[in-house]
C-alpha cells in the first residue's frame, strides 16, 4: 500500500480505480503564416466568438449543477475573452511576428498565465488556470479540435496534473468518483466547483504515473490517498463512505424543513461566510440567510483597498443570489490576527486590544464611507443589514450611525435608489454585553461574537495554542453575558443572534433556545446537522 498526502477540497470518501486524464497537447510550430495579419485576426475573432458561445452553454449547464454563484465563473471567462490586454497582445503578436492566430493566442495565454502564477496573492495565483482555460479553448477552435471527455467508461477516480473549470463542469458525473491533482489550489475555480458539486477531491498530491488502473481510496476527511489499500483499511473506509452517504441522505431530507422543536419553538439558522465562494455552500445547505458576511476578505490579500464599485459588485451579487433572504454584512474588521496588506500597520504591543473593528473604521472614515456606500447601494437588490464590530460604547454606535446617515444622504443626492437596511452590532466585548440595555435602543439587532467574547472574558489569547487547556467557551461567565444580552435586546425589540463558534455547538443548542436566541449563524456545513438537532428537541420537558 502506498500513501500520498494533499490538500482536501471536500470531506468525503471515494473508492475506485485511478485513471489518468491527459489533456491533448496542441503542438503549434513557430512558423510564419501564409495569411496577412488582418486575415489571421479575422480567424482569431471567429474562434473567439465560437468560444463565447461555448462558454455561454457551459454557464447554462453549470447553472443547473452548481447554481448561479459558482456558474458565474464562466461569465468571468467570457469577460476575460474581451479583456483589452488579452486582445492587444494577440493583435501585437500577429502584426509584429507574422505567426498564425493559434500561435498568437497560445503565447498570449502562456504569458498572462505566468503573470498570475508569479503573484503572491493565492487567489490571484489561482487565476492562472482560468487564463490557460480560455486560451486553450480559443486555440482548439482555431485548429478544429473538439472538446475532450473522459476516455474511460467505468466510474473512476480521476488523476491529473491540473483541471480547469470547464473540464470540471463538462465531465460526466456518472464516471467521476473523485479527483486528485498534482497542481492547483483550494482557491482555484475548479476546486470551488468541486466543493459545490460535492465531489471528493485532493490537490497538491505527488502523483505517480504507475498508479494508473490501481485501486485507491481518496480520503477527503484526512487529505490522503491510499493506493492498493490493505483489505482492513478498504473495509474501514467503505464503512465510512456508507456512513457519509447515510448522513448526507438524512440531512438532505431536512432541506426546506423548518427549524422547529417538537413543542413548537423555532429559531433561524443562517450561515457565516468569508468569501464569495461560500455563498453556494450556504444555499446548498439550505441556510436561512447570511448571518455574517466577513467583508474583510475583500481587503486582506489586496495590494490596494477595494473601491466602492468593487465592493458594491460583490455585495449586490450576494444579495441578488440570496433572493430576499437576509444578508448581514459586517463592516471591515481588521487588526489583531487579521492584518490587511493594503493598510499600513503600526506595531502594537497588544493587537487584540488595539486599533481594530469599529475603532479602525472611525479613525479612517474615508475607507469606512466607501464601504458603507457600497452596502447601502446593495440594499436595493435584496434584504441587507449592516453590522458594526468590536463595539464597546454607545458613543461608537452613534458615531457609526452618523457616518452611515451621511453616506445615505450623499447617495440620495446622486439619485441612487436605496432599500431599507437594518443596523446592528457585534456583541463581542464584555463592555458591550454589560451595557446591552443602553445599546439596544440604538440598533435593530445584536449578534453575539462568542469567539472574541470568550477571549476577552477569560483574558485568554485564543491564538495561543499553549492556552488551549484554559480556554472554556462554555464558561459560566460567558454564558451569563450571553443571557444578559438576549434579555436586554428583547426588552427593546432587538432580535439577537449568535455568530461565533458556540452557535454551531449542538450541545448548546437547547440552552440557546431556552434563552430565547432568535438566530444561530454557523458554518454552512453545520446548518443541516443543527436543524436535525433542533427538530428533535422538546423544550417543554424540564431539564435534568
Amino acid at each position: 500500500m502506498r500513501v500520498a498526502m494533499g490538500d482536501s477540497i471536500l470531506g468525503g470518501v471515494a473508492i475506485g480505480p485511478l485513471r489518468f486524464y491527459r489533456r491533448r497537447k496542441n503542438t503549434l510550430a513557430e512558423v510564419s503564416s501564409d495569411l496577412t495579419a488582418a486575415e489571421e485576426w479575422d480567424r482569431f475573432e471567429q474562434a473567439r466568438e465560437k468560444s463565447l458561445e461555448q462558454l455561454s452553454a457551459l454557464y447554462e449547464k453549470a447553472l443547473e449543477q452548481v447554481g448561479e454563484t459558482d456558474a458565474a465563473i464562466f461569465e468571468i471567462h467570457q469577460v476575460m475573452l474581451g479583456d483589452e490586454n488579452y486582445l492587444d497582445s494577440v493583435r501585437s503578436i500577429l502584426e509584429t511576428q507574422g505567426v498564425t492566430a493559434e500561435r498568437a493566442a497560445a503565447v498570449t495565454g502562456d504569458n498572462l498565465a505566468a503573470v498570475f502564477a508569479d503573484m503572491d496573492d493565492s487567489y490571484m495565483k489561482a487565476r492562472s488556470a482560468d487564463v490557460q482555460d480560455i486560451s486553450r479553448r480559443v486555440v482548439n477552435n482555431l485548429i478544429g479540435a473538439g472538446e475532450e471527455d473522459l476516455p474511460w467508461e467505468e466510474p473512476s477516480i480521476l488523476v491529473a496534473e491540473d483541471l480547469t473549470p470547464s473540464e470540471t463542469v463538462r465531465m460526466d458525473r456518472s464516471r467521476l468518483l473523485g479527483f486528485i491533482t498534482h497542481h492547483g489550489s483550494a482557491h482555484s475555480h475548479a476546486a470551488i466547483l468541486a466543493r459545490t458539486m460535492n465531489i471528493p477531491a485532493l490537490v497538491g498530491v505527488e502523483v505517480d504515473e504507475r498508479w494508473e488502473g490501481h485501486l485507491a481510496v481518496l480520503d477527503g476527511h484526512n487529505g490522503c490517498v491510499y493506493v492498493d489499500p490493505a483489505p482492513e483499511l478498504l473495509e474501514a473506509m467503505a464503512a465510512r463512505q456508507q456512513g457519509d452517504r447515510k448522513r448526507d441522505s438524512l440531512l438532505s431530507g431536512l432541506k426546506r424543513k423548518p427549524n422547529v422543536t417538537l413543542d413548537g419553538a423555532s429559531v433561524e439558522i443562517c450561515a457565516n461566510i468569508g468569501s464569495i465562494g461560500d455563498v453556494g455552500l450556504a444555499l446548498e445547505n439550505d441556510a436561512g440567510g447570511i448571518g455574517l458576511l466577513r467583508s474583510e476578505f475583500l481587503y486582506l490579500d489586496a495590494a490596494e483597498a477595494p473601491s466602492e464599485s468593487e465592493q458594491f459588485a460583490v455585495y449586490r451579487r450576494v444579495a441578488e443570489t440570496l433572493a430576499g433572504k437576509k444578508v448581514v454584512i459586517r463592516t471591515l474588521d481588521v487588526g489583531a490576527d487579521k492584518q490587511a496588506a493594503c493598510f499600513p500597520s503600526e506595531h502594537e504591543a497588544n493587537p487584540a486590544l488595539g486599533m481594530r473593528g469599529i475603532r479602525f473604521c472611525l479613525e479612517h472614515r474615508d475607507i469606512f464611507k466607501e464601504q458603507l456606500r457600497a452596502i447601502l447601494r446593495a440594499s436595493a437588490y435584496g434584504t441587507v443589514a449592516v453590522m458594526f464590530p468590536m463595539v464597546t460604547s454607545v458613543r461608537e454606535v452613534r458615531d457609526a450611525k452618523e457616518v452611515l446617515e451621511e453616506c445615505r444622504e450623499e447617495l440620495l443626492q446622486r439619485g441612487t435608489v436605496l432599500g431599507e437596511i437594518e443596523v446592528g452590532i457585534m456583541v463581542e466585548t464584555p463592555a458591550a454585553a454589560l451595557i446591552a440595555e443602553e445599546l439596544a435602543p440604538e440598533v435593530d439587532f445584536f449578534s453575539l461574537g462568542t469567539n472574541d467574547l470568550t477571549q476577552y472574558v477569560l483574558a485568554i489569547d485564543r491564538q495561543n495554542p499553549k492556552l488551549a487547556p484554559f480556554y472554556n467557551a462554555q464558561h459560566a461567565a460567558v454564558m451569563q453575558l450571553i443571557r444578559l444580552t438576549v434579555e436586554a435586546g428583547h426588552r427593546h425589540g432587538c432580535w439577537v443572534g449568535i455568530c461565533g463558534d458556540l452557535g454551531a455547538d449542538p450541545t448548546l443548542a437547547e440552552a440557546f433556545l431556552r434563552m430565547g436566541v432568535d438566530e444561530l449563524s454557523v458554518p454552512p456545513a453545520a446548518v443541516l446537522p443543527l436543524r436535525q438537532k433542533i427538530r428533535g428537541m422538546d423544550l417543554s420537558q424540564k431539564k435534568g
